[in-house]
């Protein structure tokens, strides 16, 4: 898994980058985020030539994300590359964390 971060050096965001890669993801047809940024709705990963999902979100700096990776809208992910997790209040799973 794969979070990469490029802080803008003009404006207070930073471009975040999402990816799950191809042996993770195990043939999945569909794979999106959610998370704080986005209300917890769905933003599609786009597959790559290789196999991985990946898309990126521009992120206000300052601000911590959680956020979690649902996969063929029936399995949820953790990013191991996450800053931090933290309990996600609805069951004994965690959400991932970026913080900018």
């Amino acid at each position: 898994m794969a979070l990469t971060k490029q802080y803008s050096k003009s404006k207070p965001v930073c471009k975040v980058t999402f990816a799950l890669p191809a042996e993770t993801v195990n043939g999945a047809k569909k794979v999106s985020v959610l998370g704080d940024f986005n209300e917890w709705n769905p933003t599609a990963l786009k597959k790559q030539k290789d196999g991985t999902f990946k898309a990126s979100v521009e992120l206000e700096v300052g601000k911590e994300f959680a956020f979690r990776y649902l996969v063929d809208n029936d399995i949820w992910l953790n990013d191991e590359q996450a800053d931090k997790f933290v309990p996600n209040g609805i069951s004994y799973d965690e959400n991932s964390v970026v913080v900018l």
